[in-house]
């Protein structure tokens, strides 16, 4: 490449040199970022796609495994194997599997609280329109995803517990009859099935088997 001597040009000369390497300059910038974002999505659709593949394998082996154990309890019914009336947890064990039934009492809302989540997404939604940040604002998402539903339909005591934390941040009247509606519909108690796999290793001592992706 060759030299070029500044002095032997004009001003006018030296102006364009400079807006030409300032052009490549952001073309090369341009150019680096959209290998950047073109990269990054790419992760994203790769995870995304696979997760949602996982996810949907899980919600299937749920399914499975409910269903199979329901069918042994009744089975356990029929051969008087129940330790009681009602029973709910148990054990299923053979060679070196174990598959282990827990049924824990849970706080649960009554019908006003169907109200209250109506309420509470009406209350969002024009919140939303005076936060800079829209629905991307972190207190708005927090408190969608408090009330998300759980598989059977069902809000979740400790996650809808979590949006009375959040009162003293809205400072607002409605926001707190809303809550109060929440803490009045809370009245029932139900149960809650849980699954946990335990296998036997070499050794002879049981294992837990958790499909749980951050337990891995």
């Amino acid at each position: 490449m060759a030299t070029i001597n500044l002095d032997d040009l004009t001003s006018d000369q030296i102006e364009e040199i400079l807006l030409k390497k300032r052009a490549q300059e952001r073309d090369s910038s341009l150019k680096k970022r959209e290998a950047y974002e073109g990269i990054r999505a790419d992760v994203c659709s790769r995870i995304h796609s696979k997760v949602s593949e996982v996810v949907f394998d899980v919600k299937c082996l749920f399914t499975f495994v409910q269903d199979e154990a329901n069918a042994w309890y009744e089975v356990m019914k029929e051969y008087g194997m129940l330790k009681r009336e009602g029973q709910l947890s148990y054990k299923i064990e053979s060679g070196n599997f174990r598959l282990e039934i827990k049924n824990n009492k849970v706080k649960k809302f009554d019908e006003r609280a169907d109200v209250a989540a109506s309420r509470l997404i009406d209350f969002l939604s024009d919140w939303v329109k005076n936060s800079e940040k829209g629905t991307n604002d972190p207190v708005y998402q927090l408190a969608m995803v408090m009330i998300e539903r759980n598989q059977n339909g069902d809000l979740d005591y400790k996650q809808v517990s979590k949006l009375y934390d959040l009162e003293m941040q809205f400072n607002s009247t409605e926001y707190s009859e809303i809550m109060q509606l929440f803490r009045e519909s809370n009245v029932i108690e139900g149960n809650a099935i849980n699954y946990y796999f335990w296998e036997k290793d070499a050794r002879g001592v049981w294992k837990r088997l958790d499909p749980n992706f951050n337990r891995l």
